[in-house]
């Protein structure tokens, strides 16, 4: 078994930052590129300048946010479905009788699987085993549920922030439980344009004592392009809740990641500050 995944601790903001360009594929070394202004991230559109929840730390210290939207969110999707056949059955059945019952029964076992799916991750989770193939959880079914849970809970009034921050959580405890691991030239430290200067250094510090690649991605196009250049065979990204959970729909589904959240005591995309010492961990973890 994989020892267990550390704790996030909070870490200090610190001033603006410096960042990075690209060397051939799996060669490790660190690209630098220059951001000084602030734009905003697409995911940030609803931004009203207003200070952040908490200070920017969303560590809530629970995953209850995850599982209960989860829950919600899945059951919702089956009753929605319930009364869609309803709706349709008189037609359905002028087809053939046997159609709305045989909905209704499928309807019922996608309820059924759901509940049982989700309870199989929430033993998972808390014995720190993967139970399930890395499909059924953190590289594929679990992925689908991110955006899920963190729309369920604005409908009763949770900032995504915070869902997202839980399902993260989630989502690391599972991809920590596989046994994977690559040479340095395979990894890739991807983290963003935001970073204060203190935050950027001690991540630059990390990769050149581990001998791996850092790769500062301005936007999650151009995150997405240099894996597919660079070709890692695993991954460490740093990004808020809202990029990062994002960022690991579009791409935990085809290679091992994990993902650490930043906090944001000036607001979203500047002078964002992050626990090097996690980071560390998670480089260990792929290089064990």
């Amino acid at each position: 078994m994989s020892r267990p995944l550390p704790q996030l601790e909070p870490d200090a903001p610190a001033p603006p930052s410096t960042a990075a360009a690209a060397p051939s594929p799996r060669q490790s070394g660190l690209l630098i590129k220059l951001e000084t202004d602030r734009r905003l991230g697409h995911e940030w559109d609803d931004w009203d300048g207003k200070p952040l929840d908490n200070g920017g730390d969303f560590r809530a210290g629970s995953t209850t946010k995850y599982w209960l939207f989860t829950a919600v969110g899945l059951l919702l999707v089956a009753l929605l479905a319930a009364v869609a056949i309803y709706l349709l059955a008189p037609r359905l059945a002028l087809v053939h009788r046997l159609i709305p019952p045989a909905l209704y029964a499928a309807d019922a076992a996608f309820g059924a699987l759901s509940m049982l799916w989700l309870g199989l991750i929430g033993v998972s989770y808390a014995t720190h085993r993967a139970l399930l193939p890395g499909k059924l959880a953190e590289q594929g079914l679990l992925l689908k549920t991110l955006r899920l849970a963190s729309r369920v809970g604005e409908l009763f009034g949770v900032k995504r922030d915070w869902t997202d921050n839980a399902a993260v959580i989630v989502y690391n405890r599972l991809a920590w439980a596989r046994d994977y691991s690559v040479r340095a030239n395979e990894l890739l430290i991807l983290i963003p344009r935001c970073l204060s200067r203190a935050a950027l250094d001690g991540v630059m510090e990390i990769a050149k004592r581990y001998d791996v690649a850092a790769f500062v991605a301005t936007r999650g196009q151009l995150a997405r392009r240099v894996i597919r250049e660079r070709r890692p065979r695993a991954v460490v990204a740093v990004a808020c809740e809202r990029d990062m959970v994002s960022g690991l729909h579009d791409v935990a589904g085809r290679l091992p990641v994990l993902g650490l959240t930043m906090q944001l005591p000036n607001g979203p995309c500047k002078d964002a500050s992050l626990d090097l010492a996690v980071m560390e961990e998670f480089v260990k973890k792929y290089l064990a």
